[in-house]
């Protein structure tokens, strides 16, 4: 299993989340993303609508039906009622249901360094896990660890 660190630095969640759902789904796999908090998780409901005409991305909210046909699934909860097999923890609290997966990613900013950083001890010498930590440089997201 995979679990790829994206360390913000600024760069804003929602687009970074649009961003890796649109690689996932266009690879012909399916995504959970998980934030705690329902607000925020209204928040990107309405910004992956919003994508415009041509960079839609198909997703729904777990619980608001029919879950299992999402390829793309927002919940408060890592569970992957859509099948998925990638998860993306978009609110920087690690969650070591991530590890049941065969691909997290984990965006975390300055206000959860720490928790990243325990995170990436924690997976440390675990068999089968591989661990890649990203950072934006110019623009662009370039792989540090």
């Amino acid at each position: 299993m995979r679990v790829d660190f994206y360390q913000l630095a600024g760069a804003p969640v929602d687009e970074v989340v649009a961003s890796i759902a649109a690689k996932v789904v266009e690879g012909g796999e399916r995504l959970l993303v998980v934030m705690a908090d329902e607000g925020a998780l209204a928040r990107m409901d309405r910004l992956l609508w919003d994508q415009g005409e041509t960079d839609f991305l198909a997703h729904g909210i777990a619980g608001e039906g029919e879950d299992a046909r999402q390829p793309i699934l927002l919940s408060t909860t890592p569970d992957p009622a859509n099948g998925a097999r990638n998860l993306l923890v978009a609110d920087g609290e690690w969650r070591e249901a991530a590890l049941t997966f065969d691909r997290a990613f984990y965006l975390f900013d300055e206000a959860n360094l720490f928790e990243a950083r325990q995170a990436w001890k924690l997976l440390s010498g675990r068999e089968g896990v591989e661990r890649n930590y990203w950072a934006r440089e110019d623009g662009r997201w370039t792989r540090k660890a």
